[in-house]
């Protein structure tokens, strides 16, 4: 029988993650928890309002990589698997040479058309070696994840750092852009829009705005075909990762709901607090990392992340 710490609602679901094994809490002690990336035989996250990044491995467990992160966020790895980091903070998105050092790092983007970026939230990369990430105003709209200041540019964006290094603004109507995942086969950009909550300092959700995915179909730095893939309820959608099969593992706010490509749900994982992301790794790459408030979960999977096996893909044609 199904533990009550998942919720089916097609019977696939029992082939994606192994129902029979409760989700098990690997890290504690934070305060929020996010940016989950697998590196080096062991896991990367950040803890936010404590402005530091954690490494858990089987051996350790969880402990203090980098003790002044600037609030980092979301992280994701380049295609030479060097960590790529969004700072609340320092308002930008650098390239860690060395997770370890704050110094060790390059700049990716840190102003649009010379005014500086809200606070960039979440990352994810391209095979083509673009970068592309979303910046909501969570990091200057307290002091909780960041430092309070006005916004210096005219809303929330979706941006596409270049290859050649310029910036652009590829979606410029959302009301708080966060998650983001491509398709398996690139063709698809998949972007949460979590305007329901307006942040740290303000409590509640607001069902009245936005609390859904938003698909849109990608030629280039083009975007086009905008709609609406899913409603994400209770809470808003946040951090959320594709599998290889094309299905959407996002959090919300009782766990990690699992969504077909057509977005109806498959099922979910429940969580017994407010859940920010979730990633893909382990030996296999099959062990879902998901943190969750001031924890952090692994659950056991058949999935893998659809972003790495396309690099597996090109690496064993290269």
């Amino acid at each position: 029988m199904t533990k009550p710490h998942f919720i089916t609602v097609d019977p696939c679901f029992h082939d994606f993650v192994d129902t029979q094994r409760e989700p098990e809490q690997i890290a504690g002690g934070c305060v929020w928890t996010e940016g989950p990336v697998w590196l080096d035989d062991g896991l990367y996250f950040n803890d936010i309002p404590n402005k530091r990044m954690m490494r858990w491995t089987e051996k350790t467990g969880a402990v203090v990589a980098l003790q002044n992160s600037e609030f980092a966020n979301g992280n994701t790895l380049d295609c030479d698997g060097r960590m790529v980091s969004c700072e609340h903070g320092g308002r930008r998105v650098i390239r860690r040479l060395d997770p370890c050092d704050a110094d060790a790092v390059e700049i990716i983007a840190d102003n649009f058309n010379g005014s500086r970026l809200n606070s960039p939230n979440d990352v994810i990369m391209r095979s083509d070696g673009s970068v592309w990430f979303t910046d909501p105003p969570y990091g200057i709209n307290s002091d909780v994840e960041g430092y309070p200041a006005e916004s210096e540019i005219s809303g929330c964006y979706v941006f596409c750092a270049a290859p050649d290094g310029t910036l652009h603004a590829v979606a410029t109507d959302f009301d708080k852009p966060n998650g983001l995942a491509f398709s398996a086969d690139e063709k698809r950009l998949y972007v949460a829009d979590s305007g329901a909550i307006r942040g740290a300092s303000f409590p509640g959700i607001d069902y009245d705005l936005p609390h859904h995915i938003r698909v849109f179909d990608v030629d280039g730095m083009t975007l086009s075909n905008d709609r609406v893939f899913a409603v994400v309820a209770p809470g808003v959608p946040d951090g959320f990762r594709v599998d290889h099969d094309g299905d959407i593992w996002t959090a919300a706010l009782d766990g990690i709901h699992c969504l077909s490509p057509e977005g109806g749900l498959i099922g979910k994982i429940r969580l017994p607090q407010q859940t920010s992301n979730i990633c893909f790794g382990g030996p296999t790459g099959q062990t879902m990392f998901i943190t969750s408030s001031d924890k952090v979960y692994r659950v056991q999977s058949s999935r893998r992340d659809a972003a790495q096996v396309l690099k597996d893909r090109e690496r064993s044609a290269s």
